[in-house]
């Protein structure tokens, strides 16, 4: 089967409903990440809104923090959750809507229009799946942060940003422990932040 050979394969199974910038962003994120891992999506996404503005960035991350939200505070209750797990995905699902908040607001004080929530179908059906998913959409958001974050024009802007990207890692580092993977799976540096090496293998793939 093809998902036997992608190095994320339950990305590639993820619907992302809608035909705004963002959400088309994001679906190919979202592809970027199931093909190549996600450490390949930080240059996807830098490639993607290189010629946006803090305003387009602001909503492509919104979009990304819907997805979030929407995973965390619906997804999660139909998968058989407990103790700790179930825990975390409430914690992390009401931090994902503060980000959403905190988010809408800043593209209106720029003079922005938020994008209309997309609608998202995730194909995980278990505790365990819902999990490994989690991992997955965690780092997914840490190598988007960490791409579209140089980007950002303002200071105060790429700040907020950095604050957001510091707790999708500690997300992601505690689904890691919940499941039985490294926290810091690249060690001491975040892989996605060596943008040479991987925009060397990933732009020729990227339109």
């Amino acid at each position: 089967m093809i998902t036997d050979r992608l190095a994320n394969p339950e990305l590639a199974e993820c619907e992302v409903g809608g035909v705004t910038r963002a959400s088309f962003i994001l679906r190919g994120a979202l592809a970027a990440g199931a093909v190549y891992g996600t450490a390949a999506v930080t240059p996807f996404v830098s490639t993607a809104l290189g010629a946006t503005t803090d305003l387009d960035i602001l909503n492509f991350a919104l979009t990304l923090e819907y997805l979030e939200t929407d995973f965390y505070q619906v997804k999660a209750k139909t998968v058989g959750l407990t103790g700790l797990a179930a825990h975390n995905a409430k914690n992390f699902g009401m931090e994902e809507a503060e980000h959403v908040a905190a988010l809408t607001s800043a593209i209106k004080a720029g003079g922005g229009t938020p994008v209309p929530k997309p609608t998202f179908v995730f194909p995980v059906s278990t505790a365990a799946q819902f999990l490994d998913l989690a991992y997955t959409v965690e780092n997914l958001g840490v190598s988007a942060y960490n791409g579209a974050g140089p980007l950002l024009k303002s200071k105060a802007l790429l700040g907020a940003a950095g604050s957001i990207v510091q707790v999708e890692a500690r997300h992601a580092a505690a689904i890691a422990l919940l499941i039985g993977k490294s926290p810091t799976p690249s060690g001491g540096f975040d892989e996605a932040k060596n943008m040479s090496q991987v925009l060397a293998v990933a732009k020729p793939l990227i339109k």
